[in-house]
């Protein structure tokens, strides 16, 4: 058998006192996908940023082709052969694609225009890719960006691809559209190593998983293998259940929130959410489904009195909430833990201890002009133990936490409210198999108190699994609301690209 054309050899990296990567060998082939799997904190990013030149290893070897290699730069893992796309596109908004993927690489790019179009126009005839080179990266919907940060590595010669959750925010349509490119760069002998969280992803695509627990390799598998339940007990150290309940719970007779003929329109009087309208029960979990930029965020921040809507009404238990202060609504009993792509950046204060965030939802329930740090104190050491929150001290900053400790300490928050309305977008974005179920439980049991929870998420099979009811949206206007119980996950995808499922029959 050949020697693998990508080695790493007891790659050690450190972060101060914390050991990032311990001792980890892993090695891919030509003509290979590997999947790296691990709980937040297993090390998979430090391990591949090694790998593009971003960190330099403490200690241990990269071989590629069987020489030895030392990246300073991804500049030198480029010209080595090897590209990473990152989760969030390193993309310029108002440039062309094919500025955006020759942008570094030649210093006149008009007069080499046409040789620049003719070599992507081969590149998307070899590998499957279907990008106009003149198509401004603002016109263009997020596959197709993610199709842009491909090509930037393939016209560049590169033959190693190093994907970070390439799928978080994609249809299950461009899903395949992006598997059927990263089979075909397979079969033109590129090596490809892919971070997903998502399992039936890991089995759909990879030829090979490698399982990384606490900085470490636990094992390397044929996906052929392997099953599910395997390699989350590898990456979690235990038996885990993979089964998403949905428990029955008294719906309450009328609906707790009622949106009607919700208007939003930008400075261009465009609208953003154009006569949305639906109930949430109490006792039920409305799922919301959407590509990216279909107005979620804007649908949150309008019911939490965050921003002001064009037109339409929202009621809370009858009585109307449209314009209301955040305080005000909040006091009424809607309790929102909207988690955008930052969660440190709108739900908590990064740098603030967990007990300061505790008390920036609860400094008014203190009589008195002065803050009662007791009370916060012992509040937040409930949550912490409620929550089973994995901290040194409830003094601890909250950015020096893990994604889903920091999640824990969010909903925690919020839930402590006795919320009667509880609205969360992506609550799980980025956390791991571990973390993720532990927030499902959370929120299941406020359903089983009679809380109305609104779930926004972007998993379709968790989309499936826990809501009662499956609202998908696209540009502002509500598809359709679907029994995610008999819907297929193609109808949704369908759905969530504006089209009837009548016309998803017709296709």
């Amino acid at each position: 058998m050949s020697e693998p054309y990508i080695m790493l050899k007891d790659i050690c990296k450190s972060f101060g006192s914390v050991k990032a990567n311990n001792n980890i060998s892993i090695d891919v082939n030509k003509g290979e996908i590997l999947a790296l799997l691990g709980e937040n904190g297993s090390g998979k990013s430090t391990l591949v940023n090694m790998l593009s030149g971003i960190y330099t290893p403490d200690s241990g070897s990269i071989y590629i082709d069987g020489k030895p290699v030392s990246f300073r730069s991804p500049k030198d893992a480029i010209s080595a052969g090897i590209g990473m796309v990152h989760q969030h596109f390193k993309l310029i908004d108002v440039f062309t694609a094919a500025e955006n993927i020759v942008m570094g690489q030649q210093k006149n790019v008009i007069t080499r225009t046409k040789k620049m179009e003719e070599k992507i126009t081969e590149l998307n005839e070899k590998y499957g890719l279907s990008i106009v080179p003149g198509k401004k990266v603002y016109d263009m919907s997020v596959s197709e960006k993610q199709s842009v940060e491909i090509m930037k590595i393939l016209y560049c010669g590169a033959d190693v691809l190093i994907l970070d959750e390439p799928t978080a925010v994609l249809t299950p349509q461009e899903i395949d559209a992006l598997f059927d490119i990263l089979r075909k760069m397979k079969s033109k002998g590129c090596s490809i190593i892919i971070i997903t969280h998502k399992m039936a992803e890991v089995l759909s695509i990879s030829d090979r998983v490698t399982v990384l627990r606490k900085g470490e390799s636990i094992a390397t598998v044929k996906t052929s293998e392997t099953t599910p339940q395997q390699l989350t007990e590898m990456m979690v150290g235990s038996a885990v259940s993979l089964e998403i309940e949905r428990p029955k719970a008294e719906l309450s007779e009328k609906p707790l929130l009622s949106v009607k003929n919700l208007l939003l329109k930008n400075s261009d009087n465009v609208p953003v959410i154009n006569n949305m309208s639906f109930d949430v029960y109490g006792g039920e979990i409305l799922g919301v489904a959407g590509i990216a930029g279909s107005g979620q965020k804007e649908l949150c921040e309008i019911i939490a009195g965050l921003q002001k809507a064009t037109g339409g009404d929202i009621t809370f238990d009858g009585s109307s909430i449209l314009g209301l202060s955040p305080h005000a609504i909040l006091k009424k009993g809607i309790s929102m833990s909207f988690i955008p792509e930052d969660r440190l950046g709108m739900g908590l204060v990064a740098g603030m201890s967990i007990t300061d965030n505790v008390i920036l939802k609860s400094y008014n329930r203190n009589p008195g002009p002065f803050l009662d740090r007791k009370f916060a104190k012992s509040l937040a050491q409930q949550i912490v133990h409620d929550f089973d929150i994995s901290t040194p001290s409830v003094n601890h900053e909250v950015k020096k936490l893990s994604g889903g400790n920091i999640q824990k300490v969010l909903l925690g928050r919020e839930i402590w409210l006795n919320p009667r309305v509880l609205i969360t977008a992506y609550p799980v974005r980025g956390l791991d198999i571990g973390a993720s179920y532990n927030i499902y439980h959370i929120l299941n049991e406020q359903k089983k108190k009679g809380v109305a929870v609104l779930f926004i998420g972007e998993d379709l099979d968790v989309l499936k699994s826990i809501s009662d009811r499956l609202m998908v949206i696209h540009n502002g206007e509500i598809v359709d609301t679907v029994d995610p119980e008999t819907v297929t996950k193609e109808d949704i995808g369908l759905m969530m690209l504006g089209h009837s499922r009548e016309e998803g029959d017709a296709v």
